[in-house]
């Protein structure tokens, strides 16, 4: 019965499994997903119910792919980052999980950047604080719901609520820490002068230790969920992003990760931690400890929506149904020319961080004429993502970020038209994960780092698989660079109208002002 780790990523529409052996073979997969609801329009929120029913349900798949031919010998954990969950008295759930997506804390935002300044806040926490992060999401519970503040007692990430179910151990590490914005970079442990200047008691938050620590075993009641024996080794883990590079290998500052999911991320590793002064994307602890030619850290640029926005092109807009709607929609696509013939996509469906951290961007098709159709509206959703990925890339690139290779991860990793948008508007060449689960395998490579059994680097490098590279085309990239340029002239002109639109999704009317 051949060893393996199991990783768990908790992402936000489902929960992966993956069964690994020592040499990077996956033996067993599965997945389960669950909802996000939007009891309002500024609103996201999840059940970590569901969180849990799908980790079993999930594990359960990757166990019965091995037949029980396997043995796991440690778990490790991913899972979406900045979000919210709040315990009471006896580990009871308060209330529904708030996650990234959530946008109703922007007031708070403005007040924790007005408390502690722009800059000292960046310096602490290597970033600027943003919706949906649990800074502002805790403050607003301060705010709005006080009472209910009151009877908090723990204050966790998703995945550390995930491992509290199968460990009862509650504890955190320093790269999901780094993403609530509480947590000093450099130090990689709870901001005391953060903590005091928005009155959160630190007894609140969870100890933290290494991501490769074993913080608890799992525990019968939890065992016998998934199908496991009780008391295997159950390591911190890692937010989705850190852990996504590690299972796609990308550990060095020579190449740059953008993960096409849900929302994109554009990160790149670093042997020091590099801010950007005026805000505009985020410098949070890696999964391993900084160290000699070791990448402690990552600079990373975030846009919101991704995969969101071919969702609801898909299901709302050109209501494709199927099994191969996606397939239908990309075929619909490669119809298109570049450009999507003068038709222009802002995908700012709900809000934007890098490079404009703002919650009240709205999306926008520009120049939509007769002619168009569903070729076109496809294709500039796809570029108006990959143009917003480029948007980031260029403040990680003012920060010094020079990457000469992709890595394109994510869901949108499967689609060839777009590895090669990725590509022609990068100038660089793209190589495309072989699969779309490298949070779950960086969970699981954790997890044998943990247990000793693994060298995180060494193991990052062979485990990683990649389809066939893919090249820029000059030409192309020639004409893109044209649309670079109108993409952000597109903005700046219609920010103050997206803001005014934005105001009445509340039912509230803008002022004549704006």
């Amino acid at each position: 019965m051949p060893d393996c780790f199991l990783g768990l990523d908790l992402g936000t529409s489902s929960l992966k499994a993956l069964l690994v052996d020592d040499a990077g073979r996956v033996l067993g997969r599965g997945a389960a997903g669950y909802s996000v609801r939007y009891p309002r329009s500024d609103h996201a929120e999840q059940d970590p119910d569901e969180w849990w029913w799908a980790a079993v349900t999930a594990a359960r798949q990757a166990l019965a792919g091995t037949d029980g031919t396997v043995t796991v010998v440690a778990i490790g954990l991913s899972g979406q980052m900045h979000g919210t969950v709040l315990l009471g008295d006896r580990d009871d759930l308060l209330a529904p999980a708030v996650i990234w997506a959530d946008q109703r804390s922007w007031r708070e935002v403005a007040e924790i950047t007005a408390r502690i300044g722009a800059e000292r806040l960046i310096e602490l926490c290597g970033s600027p604080v943003a919706t949906g992060f649990q800074a502002a999401t805790l403050r607003w519970f301060q705010r709005e719901q006080s009472e209910l503040w009151r009877r908090v007692r723990t204050v966790l990430a998703p995945k550390d609520d995930l491992r509290r179910r199968l460990t009862g151990v509650i504890t955190t590490e320093p790269s999901d820490g780094s993403g609530t914005l509480l947590l000093d970079v450099r130090r990689r442990d709870w901001s005391p002068e953060v903590l005091a200047a928005l009155d959160i008691p630190p007894e609140l938050l969870p100890p933290v230790h290494p991501s490769t620590a074993v913080v608890g075993q799992l525990r019968p009641d939890a065992a016998a969920s998934l199908g496991l024996p009780p008391g295997i080794p159950v390591v911190a883990g890692a937010g989705d992003a850190p852990s996504g590079a590690l299972g796609a290998g990308v550990v060095e500052p020579e190449t740059m990760l953008v993960s096409l999911s849900t929302g994109a991320q554009v990160l790149v590793p670093s042997t020091e931690v590099r801010v950007d002064g005026r805000g505009r994307l985020h410098t949070f602890c890696g999964a391993l400890p900084p160290g000699p030619a070791r990448a402690g850290w990552y600079q990373m640029g975030a846009t919101l929506v991704a995969g969101l926005a071919m969702r609801w092109l898909r299901d709302r807009v050109l209501d494709v149904g199927g099994e191969d709607a996606d397939e239908q929609m990309t075929a619909w696509a490669a119809e298109a020319p570049v450009g999507a013939g003068g038709l222009l996509f802002l995908p700012y469906l709900v809000g934007e961080r890098t490079p404009h951290m703002d919650p009240r961007a709205r999306g926008a098709f520009l120049g939509l004429a007769a002619r168009h159709g569903r070729p076109e509206l496809v294709r500039a959703v796809m570029e108006g993502v990959a143009l917003a990925c480029r948007d980031a890339f260029a403040v990680l690139a003012e920060v010094g970020a020079t990457p000469s290779s992709i890595v394109l991860a994510g869901g949108g990793a499967r689609s060839a038209l777009w590895q090669q948008i990725m590509a022609d508007i990068f100038n660089l060449p793209v190589r495309p994960l072989a699969t779309a689960e490298q949070s779950a395998l960086g969970a699981a490579l954790l997890a044998g780092t943990g247990v000793g059994r693994l060298d995180p680097i060494a193991a990052s490098r062979a485990w990683a698989r990649y389809d066939d590279p893919v090249q820029p085309n000059p030409e192309r990239h020639a004409r893109y660079a044209d649309l670079v340029a109108l993409f952000r002239e597109a903005w700046t002109s219609l920010s103050a109208i997206s803001h005014r639109l934005s105001a009445f999704s509340d039912g509230d009317q803008p002022s004549p002002g704006g």
